[in-house]
């Protein structure tokens, strides 16, 4: 089968032939019929180095998967060959209170799991490839009546991270309240529509992006705004004068982190999801009082359930540029130039081949 296979740190991930992967007790063999390519993927390609992370190359790229059962081991009930699943991407130890209690990306047995906050696509072997080898049918969920699986793969990490992140602050988010969403991209723009489905706030989007801002208001916010002097007068009018009640930062560089605190409003929350690198200095008076700065990582199991039903129900949308497999490199060449508007979409497969 065809697999794209990042061999080492800080290298260009190269689609080679591999076995077709065969299900072991307790696992289950997917089709693959769609894989998100994200900006994380980026930065193992380009930034990380050996000792970095807890595992390391060579693996198959793609951590946003869904596709067909295709095969399933021993002791595995209610899968069927033809089912279509996405994949839980987090894979713990699932022994561990935390893994018992469906937080896997918070496992505490880092030495018992495959990939310590890690998964497939993510030390292990993921979905950019013709089949994906799932370690426990605990990780594959069944899709909802009428949602394709390459539809429902960037769900699995571009939803479903700020949906958990959304949920943290959902006392926050009441009427009269404001979200502000740092960056339009991926996950920026499936946060705003998390954000105008399941709570009451008015929504601020925030890009300097032209077309990123014309994505946001299409996905539903009430405001969308470029980076510049006026940017936190703006937020703050938005606030009634008091600013955001929750911000998330998409981006996570020095200066959105600024721009976070400085449209922070008294007991806000700013979280951080992106991965751009950047700190914020925190002191008794560096953000207004009892503001929290808090990170966040993926989601869980009863989430993505959660977020698959939203899209089920037209709730979520998200922007999909699909490529074939064979294409697929040069999809992180154009992910890396800001080329890609919404997620971009791996598909090996369009139906289910038996």
């Amino acid at each position: 089968m065809r697999a794209l296979r990042l061999e080492s740190w800080q290298s260009t991930p190269q689609l080679r032939e591999v076995p077709v992967p065969e299900p072991g007790p307790g696992q289950v063999l997917v089709q693959m019929g769609g894989a998100g390519a994200c900006h994380s993927d980026l930065h193992l390609m380009d930034e990380f180095t050996d000792g970095a992370l807890p595992w390391g190359p060579p693996f198959t790229l793609g951590h946003e998967n869904a596709g067909w059962v295709h095969a399933v081991g021993s002791h595995v009930h209610g899968l069927e060959p033809g089912q279509p699943v996405a994949v839980v991407g987090a894979w713990g130890c699932g022994t561990c209170p935390r893994c018992l209690a469906g937080l896997e990306t918070y496992c505490d047995r880092p030495d018992l799991a495959p990939a310590p906050g890690g998964g497939g696509g993510l030390g292990l072997d993921g979905g950019m490839a013709d089949y994906l080898l799932v370690p426990s049918a605990r990780h594959v969920v069944p899709l909802p009546e009428g949602l394709a699986p390459a539809d429902a793969a960037p769900l699995t990490d571009a939803a479903l991270t700020p949906y958990h992140a959304i949920r943290r602050s959902r006392e926050k988010l009441v009427p009269g309240s404001l979200a502000v969403v740092i960056g339009v991209g991926g996950l920026g723009h499936l946060a705003v529509q998390i954000l105008r489905a399941t709570t009451a706030a008015v929504v601020v989007a925030v890009d300097a992006r032209e077309a990123a801002r014309d994505l946001a208001v299409r996905s539903g916010a009430d405001l969308a705004l470029a980076p510049g002097d006026s940017l936190v007068d703006q937020i703050r009018e938005a606030g009634h004068g008091f600013g955001a009640d929750v911000v998330l930062d998409m981006v996570g560089t020095d200066q959105t982190l600024q721009t976070a605190a400085a449209a922070a409003r008294q007991l806000a929350d700013i979280t951080l999801v992106g991965l751009g690198g950047g700190t914020l200095p925190y002191s008794f008076f560096s953000v207004p009082y009892e503001v929290s700065v808090q990170s966040t990582y993926w989601g869980n199991r009863s989430e993505l359930v959660e977020v698959l039903d939203l899209a089920a129900r037209g709730h979520l949308r998200p922007e999909v540029t699909r490529f074939p497999l064979d294409r697929a490199g040069m999809v992180y060449d154009r992910l890396r130039e800001g080329a890609i508007e919404g997620r971009a979409v791996v598909v090996a497969h369009e139906e289910y081949t038996p």
